[in-house]
This record gives structure tokens, C-alpha cells and sequence, in this order.
């Protein structure tokens, strides 16, 4: 094995592609701190400004994923698509990488095809219990497949699938001692029961219309809030941060202080979020955005719904369904217990190790 072997990481457009990736080129940092990683991602995506924070080079492509509506974006699909290829031959030339790994996003699609083209080992990272396009295309040619959820035989070769789990923050692992710091940050009632809301780096529209009505709700429950709105709607609900169990923020820089700090969450069901639950062990109300391909967050959520181990209310239900769902959670001790049990037991904390165990054997 090199001391300085050449990785190259490609996968993005949201954060739940992103942080994966760099989860696992923090893991081979560790391992090899002379080894010489790359970033490979789409050029005007979030990844162009996350991945140089957290230290690592990027290069971009000129590529975006099909929408589901003809658009001229779709038409310029094609174009884009033999750009990112042919400039991604270029990246692999010049870079001469030991292995390539893809952690989802259109982006990591020319680059993994390039990859194998030129017989450099390709490890593919699914983090969905259904995989989406980019990783079913790249399937055939990958040297190994490490996923979160069980049944993925149905999409992928069953010989080269490992069930590693997903990469996630490791300052996760013990947040049980830092529940005082957390209350604390949060200026919160510790007599009180939290409810922490996540609805993705970017918010969700409709979780927050749903806190915003459901505000008098959760007051006579005596609850108080955690609510991270995203960066899209901060001005428009800001304004509850006057309110006294109301701390309303844009995005949470110290998630382990946020998981902390709660008893319940209401999240939605993007795969990162669900293996950090599972992580955090407690009980949650997911309401997946039924707006991503292949309805994968239901059925993300689902997987752990028929596992005992959360509840679910669906977006065209919250109307119908929320006040008494959660009402009875919140009433319910035996039941938060239950399915704060249930849902840890799911959890792979090593995730982010056995997959680069798994990087470590193909180079080797």
C-alpha cells in the first residue's frame, strides 16, 4: 500500500451527497495523512463552497440532473453530459487516482464512467433504501457497493453490495453528556420537553407552515422549540424568535448540541438525517418531502417505521393526522421510550471506517 495513495471523491448537489463524502475523506486522512485527495463535483452546487471549507480541493463539472418537465436544461442535458466526460478524462489523467468513490449526485456520474473506463477501481456509497439514477447507471462497473439499508439486491449486483451504513458526524456518538451545554446554547427550560424541527439544510416549505400554525398547539403542550427553518425561509419566520419557547435559526452549526438538547424531533427523511437519528436514539415523527425522485425519503422513512422504530405522517395527511399523532407521543412516555429503544438499535455508527476498510482492501 502507497503511503501517499491518490483518492479522488466525487458526489453532491445536496448536502446528504456532501457530507458522506467528506466524512470519508476525513477517515482516509486519518488512516494516510499523506494521501492526496480530490473533490469532483457539479460547479455551481453547494460542494464548490462546503468542500473547500472543510479543506479539500474541488474540481467542477458543467453538469445538472433531468428534470422531471421538459426544461432547457434537460435539453442542454447531452451537451452537459459529454462535457463532464470528457473533462472528467481530463481530471483522471492529470490526477492519476488509485481508486474513485461516488456518494451519489449527478455529478459523480461522468466521473466514476471515466474512472472505469480506465480500470481505476470505483467504490459506489448509497446512502437510500431506493438508489437513485446516477448509482444504478454506475452499478455494473463498481468494484464494491456500501449501503444503509437492506434489499438492494433488487437494484444492484447482490455480490458487490456491503452493508456499511452511512457516514455521519462523529461527534454524535456521546451526546447523552452534553445535554446541559446543549440546553444552555439554546437558552431552554430544562423542566421543559424540546422538540427539535429539522427540515434539511435548506428548510421545508411546508414543515414550517406546519410549526408556524401548529405554534398555540405545541405552547399548550408546554413545549418549547428548536427550529431550524433553513436558509431559504429565515426572514420569513425570524420574527418567532421573540416568542419565549421559540428559537428559530437558518441552519444548526453543532447538530450534536442540537440532538442534545432534545426529546423529540419531527424531521424529514433525507438519508443522512435518518442514520444520524438512528445514531442519536430518539423518538421521531418523520414527514418525508415527497417532492425528490423516486419518492425515496417515504421510503427512507418507512424502512424504520415498519422496524417499530418512528412514526410517520405523511405531507398530504399533516392536516388529518399531525395534532393527534403527536399529541399522544408527546402524552406517552412508554411510547417515546419505545421507539427511542427501537430506532438506536438500528444505527451503524462505523459506517464511515467500513467503508474505507473497504477503499483500503481495493487499493491494496
Amino acid at each position: 500500500m502507497k503511503k501517499e495513495p491518490k483518492i479522488i471523491l466525487s458526489g453532491g448537489g445536496t448536502g446528504g451527497h456532501i457530507y458522506p463524502a467528506i466524512a470519508i475523506a476525513n477517515e482516509i486522512k486519518r488512516r494516510f495523512p499523506q494521501a492526496k485527495i480530490l473533490f469532483v463535483g457539479a460547479r455551481d452546487r453547494m460542494e464548490m463552497q462546503k468542500v473547500p471549507k472543510a479543506g479539500y480541493k474541488i474540481e467542477g463539472l458543467w453538469i445538472s440532473g433531468i428534470q422531471r418537465k421538459l426544461t432547457l436544461s434537460n435539453l442542454m442535458f447531452p451537451l452537459k453530459l459529454i462535457s463532464s466526460l470528457w473533462k472528467s478524462r481530463k481530471i483522471i489523467k492529470q490526477f492519476q487516482p488509485d481508486i474513485a468513490i461516488g456518494t451519489g449526485g449527478f455529478a459523480s456520474g461522468p466521473l466514476l464512467k471515466m474512472a472505469s473506463k480506465k480500470n481505476i477501481p470505483t467504490v459506489l456509497q448509497e446512502q437510500n433504501s431506493f438508489p437513485g439514477i446516477t448509482n444504478k447507471w454506475l452499478a455494473k462497473e463498481a468494484k464494491a457497493i456500501c449501503v444503509a439499508y437492506d434489499g438492494l439486491e433488487k437494484f444492484f449486483p447482490a455480490d458487490k453490495i456491503l452493508k456499511t451504513g452511512n457516514p455521519v458526524r462523529q461527534d454524535l456518538l456521546a451526546i447523552e453528556e452534553k445535554r446541559t451545554a446543549a440546553l444552555t446554547k439554546f437558552g431552554l427550560d430544562k423542566n421543559k420537553k424540546t422538540v427539535l424541527i429539522i427540515g434539511g439544510s435548506l428548510g421545508a416549505r411546508r414543515i414550517n407552515q406546519l410549526i408556524e400554525e401548529k405554534l398555540e398547539f405545541f405552547n399548550e403542550l408546554d413545549l418549547q422549540l428548536i427550529w431550524q427553518c433553513g436558509s431559504l425561509y429565515f426572514e420569513e419566520y425570524k420574527k418567532y424568535n421573540e416568542r419565549d419557547n421559540v428559537t428559530v435559526h437558518a441552519f444548526l452549526d453543532q447538530m450534536d448540541l442540537a440532538y442534545a438538547a432534545a426529546d423529540v424531533m419531527i424531521s424529514r427523511a433525507g438519508a443522512g438525517s435518518v442514520s444520524e437519528l438512528c445514531i442519536v436514539g430518539k423518538p421521531v415523527v418523520f414527514i418525508p418531502s415527497p417532492n425528490v425522485a423516486e419518492d425515496h425519503q417515504t421510503k427512507n422513512a418507512q424502512a424504520i417505521v415498519d422496524e417499530n422504530a418512528a412514526l410517520m405522517v405523511k405531507e398530504n395527511e399533516l392536516t388529518e393526522k399531525f395534532e393527534t399523532v403527536f399529541k399522544t407521543l408527546i402524552k406517552t412516555e412508554e411510547q417515546q421510550n419505545k421507539l427511542g429503544k427501537n430506532i438506536k438499535e438500528l444505527a451503524l455508527p462505523d459506517a464511515t471506517q467500513r467503508i474505507v476498510d473497504e477503499v483500503e482492501r481495493l487499493m491494496n
